[in-house]
């Protein structure tokens, strides 16, 4: 059988992860360090080329699970970068995800077998290619999908007090917040548990930790809640 895709001109897909995580205080990226020329020894995101029997949301999670050891990784595609001259070496499609994890969820030692570093968003290093574009595209929907859903639970241990909610937000947001009117807000919305358990690590008096409760959230979703910040 003759195909009539045979005379069409091949291009290689590319998959590109915007990897973000959160320290307690600062929203941060891991990148890694080429290690193949071009730009060989220059900062980088992680990215991998899509195989024949993928899509490129299983491309993204084989990238994410070589890099940081994680499943299930909260994942979102942002956008597919197509400028011909992108990539020196041969015409390539990338399509780019932002992932969020818990930085202390992740696997070191994989991250130091390819030279991978977290870095603040505000001390980035200069970027391959059209990578700081993609981080600067992926920044902004973080930013809106945060603001409407609660995505950024993502980012945080299962079990958080309310000070590292309002900074990972302020983080995101990159402003600041008042304290009462965020907590205000937060208790509104009805989608925390409160623990009896207390962090001490940050006065003698501690701070009362919570939880998200993802079964209230996606319940009251169902109803038509709208998770507004």
């Amino acid at each position: 059988m003759v195909s009539n895709y045979q005379d069409q001109t091949q291009l290689l897909v590319a998959v590109d992860c915007i990897i973000f995580g959160f320290d307690k205080e600062e929203l941060k990226i891991l990148l890694i360090k080429r290690n193949f020329e071009p730009e060989k020894g220059k900062w980088s995101l992680m990215g991998g080329f899509l195989q024949p029997d993928e899509t490129s949301e299983d491309a993204a999670n084989r990238v994410l699970e070589t890099l940081t050891g994680l499943h299930n990784v909260y994942l979102e595609q942002v956008h597919a970068y197509t400028d011909p001259k992108r990539d020196p070496v041969e015409r390539t499609v990338s399509i780019t995800y932002y992932a969020l994890i818990n930085i202390e969820d992740h696997n070191e030692e994989l991250t130091k077998q390819h030279s991978a570093q977290w870095f603040s968003l505000k001390e980035t290093p200069e970027l391959i290619f059209d990578h700081q574009q993609m981080v600067n595209h992926a920044i902004n929907r973080l930013r809106y999908k945060t603001s409407v859903q609660p995505i950024g639970f993502e980012l945080l241990p299962e079990k958080f007090t309310m000070r590292q909610l309002q900074r990972l937000y302020e983080t995101i947001l990159n402003e600041e917040i008042d304290k009462r009117n965020f907590a205000k807000k937060i208790n509104q919305l009805d989608v925390l548990i409160k623990l009896e358990e207390k962090d001490m690590s940050s006065s003698k008096k501690g701070s009362f930790l919570f939880t998200f409760d993802k079964d209230k959230y996606e319940s009251k979703a169902r109803n038509g809640f709208a998770f507004k910040l």
